[in-house]
């Protein structure tokens, strides 16, 4: 399903998101492989996302944990290639922190690895220690004995592989699991490529601020993928992928005209994502609750929002699109994990500061749940010279506090 539909030629040209270059690429390969729906869905899901960040370590461990779910390995790797053909970088998922720590260096890509290196191709085993390229474990090293390999190329160059072992259950890697890690490491290297050219505006300062709106434009973009695209992009692949089996001419042709409908709807929802939160002038309180108004969907119910102080005067443009970035991840978080019955949002302009406050009364943050996601939030917050920090709520729920300085002339403080 191609995601320009022929009928929007004509139409004022609109840059790809980066989540569009990946749904593009799972697109191109849907007719190579056959999936059931809930096979075709995991996938989908699993290439939003991998594409639902733009730094590349992130992306790099979203990808293997993502190939592991997808054909339930144990274990995963993602070895990152140098110039030499070597690896220079190697990404593991499904090992402990004590596994890890035994291991010591990583693997400098000889055996089985190296002969993907040498040969990127698929590779399937039984048992990886059969093949003739096998030199076995080091000490410390947990057993395996399946195996999965699939190289990750960023246009046509081999810019890695993913490696799966341990199948769960004691079965073998199938041909399905084959193909559904193809498709997926296809996508990958459009997340890598992304990634990349977003790393190298980020080494730019004069290019900083034109970064800033680009990554603000692009979560507002995948808010409303998460809520309708993502869904019309799901059907319109489901039926691509059966049309081959209707018979009757009439019934194929209704089926093809029904993804061309879909293709239409997923074109005046992209243009409406880019006409949104593109007037300046527009009340900081406005799109605040604009915002609020479309995660509440992902919530299942609409949070309390407070505004004290010159929230609307006192804020510039580029401090409010980090506080939205914030706020849409803080929100995004509370409606996946949290569990929550109710959500509080106060943001308030006092003191030559802007304090917000994100509060619910969900589940709370488990001890072993990955940080990377409030560590961006601690991040965004230190590069705007504030503050973030996390407090439980009782009896139950987690409260979240940023703290962003302003100078008297309206401007974010400055870190040295």
């Amino acid at each position: 399903m191609d995601p320009t539909p022929p009928h929007s030629r004509g139409k004022p040209h609109l840059r790809k998101l980066p989540i569009d270059d990946l749904l593009g690429e799972l697109s191109s390969r849907i007719g190579e492989i056959v999936l059931g729906r809930e096979r075709l869905r995991a996938l989908l899901d699993a290439v939003i996302s991998i594409g639902s960040d733009l730094e590349l370590a992130a992306i790099l461990d979203r990808i293997v944990a993502a190939a592991c779910t997808l054909v339930d390995a144990r274990y995963g790797a993602l070895g990152v290639l140098d110039d030499s053909g070597g690896l220079a970088d190697f990404r593991t998922h499904g090992l402990t922190a004590e596994e890890i720590a035994a291991l010591g260096d990583p693997p400098a890509g000889r055996g089985i690895l190296g002969h993907i290196i040498d040969v990127p191709e698929p590779l399937r085993l039984e048992d990886l220690s059969q093949h003739p390229a096998s030199v076995g474990f080091p000490p410390g090293h947990p057993p395996m004995r399946t195996f999965l390999g699939v190289p990750v190329k960023v246009g046509d160059k081999a810019w890695g592989n993913l490696y799966l072992t341990d199948k769960r259950g004691g079965g073998q890697f199938t041909d399905d699991d084959e193909d559904i890690i193809k498709a997926l490491a296809a996508a990958a290297g459009v997340a890598i490529d992304n990634a990349r050219l977003y790393g190298q505006l980020a080494d730019s300062q004069a290019e900083r601020e034109r970064l800033v709106v680009f990554r603000d434009r692009d979560r507002i973009g995948r808010d409303l993928h998460d809520l309708v695209i993502q869904r019309l992009f799901a059907t319109g692949l489901q039926l691509q992928s059966i049309v081959h089996m209707v018979d009757e001419p009439v019934a194929a042709e209704r089926v093809h005209a029904a993804v061309d409908e879909i293709d239409g709807a997923i074109s005046d929802l992209r243009a409406a994502i880019y006409s949104l939160h593109t007037d300046a002038d527009q009340a900081f309180s406005q799109t605040v609750r604009g915002l609020v108004g479309v995660v509440r969907h992902h919530l299942g119910f609409a949070p309390d929002v407070e505004f004290s102080g010159p929230v609307d005067e006192g804020v510039p443009e580029l401090v409010r699109l980090e506080v939205l970035a914030m706020l849409r991840e803080a929100l995004s978080n509370a409606a996946r994990h949290a569990k929550a019955r109710h959500v509080t949002v106060a943001i308030a302009v006092e003191a030559g500061a802007l304090r917000m406050r994100v509060a619910d009364d969900g589940r709370g943050i488990p001890p072993q749940t990955p940080r990377r996601g409030l560590a961006n939030l601690a991040s965004r917050a230190a590069a705007l010279g504030g503050e973030f920090s996390i407090h439980p709520v009782e009896p139950s729920g987690t409260e979240l506090r940023w703290s962003i300085p302003l100078d008297q002339s309206g401007r974010a403080a400055q870190t040295p």
